[in-house]
């Protein structure tokens, strides 16, 4: 039997769905009615190994233009994080080795074969150090020579750096144009990325025209805003949804999404119909929160039990401790010659904070709680001869006991 794709309509409905930019419609169009695999490309920023749902939303995209038969190549950008890329920056950004890039790129990929589908057919994996790293001081300036300085400064945030007098290295200059090289490396008939990327991309097409291809379509998505409803998705403000959260946990943020993003969220990282979308957001919140978890924790943990991790949200909503916490043994050369831990240590050992300081913090604002009850003395000592039932936030749980 062989599979039908959708109509062509129907198709450019679907890629359509959630993106900002398309340079432009007709170009796809025509590329979808063409009959061939496209070859769809995503620059992938090795420098941050720990992917949040900010990612899956461009992720998402690239698996739907997989499941309509096309090749999407996750490019690993090896070389490029050497220069750094300076979109949305308002200073140098540090580079990094290649070693540390092949590094990270390797936990990068793991955690992308959670929303991809990492079949060869319909993924291509490459390092753009392939072609960049050889090229030689004569490729460079032949390249440079494409582009003026002036259309390279129409970037906003080149534009905004300049008026504030912050230096601007030279070689920041040269990065849209090698990302823009990788596409006529790649011959890429479509590139995505966020919106952040936009001018880059753009740069991409006057590039492979230069080169004598066909100019690639831009497709962007937006940068997800994270579950502090102002910022966007991004560990270092810890306000995400790792890919890779414990599914109880991942279900327990969702419920926390702020109302005014639900419409977005739905949009970006479920496959309801607007129809359906439209109908949740006119009923009640928790139903919508509760559909929202239960549909996004279902698609990255297919195997979940998301009865159990909804029944796991509702008991600790109302203050209990759930079951199913894990338990840390306390080696007894943690105790001291009075046979007690103290509690900043015992937050530590059970990893709800990374230091002693950092558990002081908790305490000061009444964060940290034993067995339900808040802790209020930062000096406070246990003896372990019970187990004890730590707990950090509304959901971090962790039992200890003595070994």
């Amino acid at each position: 039997m062989t599979n039908t794709k959708p109509a062509i309509d129907e198709q450019l409905a679907l890629l359509k769905r959630g993106a900002v930019h398309l340079v432009d419609e007709d170009d796809l169009k025509a590329k979808l009615q063409s009959g061939k695999q496209l070859r769809v490309k995503l620059g992938a920023d090795p420098t941050r190994p720990d992917l949040h749902l900010g990612h899956a939303v461009v992720l998402r995209k690239m698996r739907q233009f997989q499941d309509l038969g096309h090749k999407v190549i996750m490019l690993i950008g090896d070389f490029t994080a050497m220069i750094g890329d300076p979109s949305g920056k308002s200073k140098t950004r540090p580079p990094v080795t290649l070693e540390q890039t092949r590094a990270n790129a390797k936990s990068y990929l793991d955690q992308c074969s959670l929303v991809l589908d990492m079949n060869p057919d319909v993924l291509e994996i490459r390092y753009n150090g392939e072609w960049l790293e050889p090229m030689g001081y004569e490729d460079v300036i032949k390249l440079a020579a494409k582009y003026t300085v002036a259309r390279i400064l129409e970037r906003d945030d080149f534009t905004k750096r300049l008026q504030a007098g912050t230096p601007i290295s030279l070689h920041e200059l040269l990065y849209p144009l090698t990302q823009a090289y990788d596409s006529v490396a790649l011959d890429a008939d479509v590139e995505l990325g966020g919106t952040d990327q936009l001018f880059n991309l753009l740069v991409g097409r006057d590039i492979q025209r230069d080169y004598g291809q066909e100019a690639q379509v831009v497709l962007t998505t937006p940068l997800l805003v994270g579950l502090d409803g102002v910022e966007k998705m991004s560990k270092s403000l810890d306000n995400y949804i790792g890919l890779t959260d414990e599914p109880h946990e991942m279900f327990a943020k969702l419920m926390k999404v702020p109302d005014t993003l639900l419409d977005n969220y739905f949009t970006l990282l479920t496959n309801l119909p607007k129809e359906r979308i439209d109908e949740l957001l006119a009923g009640h919140p928790v139903e919508a929160h509760r559909v929202l978890a239960r549909e996004v924790t279902g698609w990255l943990h297919p195997a979940a039990d998301l009865d159990a991790a909804e029944e796991r949200y509702r008991e600790v909503a109302k203050g209990g401790i759930p079951e199913d916490v894990a338990t840390v043994t306390v080696a007894s050369t943690e105790f001291n010659a009075d046979g007690r831990v103290g509690v900043l240590r015992l937050a530590t050992l059970a990893g709800l904070a990374a230091s002693n300081g950092e558990a002081r913090r908790l305490i000061q604002n009444r964060g940290l709680k034993i067995d339900g009850e808040t802790v209020e003395d930062a000096q406070l000592a246990l003896s372990l001869d019970a187990p004890i039932v730590l707990q950090k936030g509304k959901d971090k749980f962790a039992r200890l006991i003595r070994a």
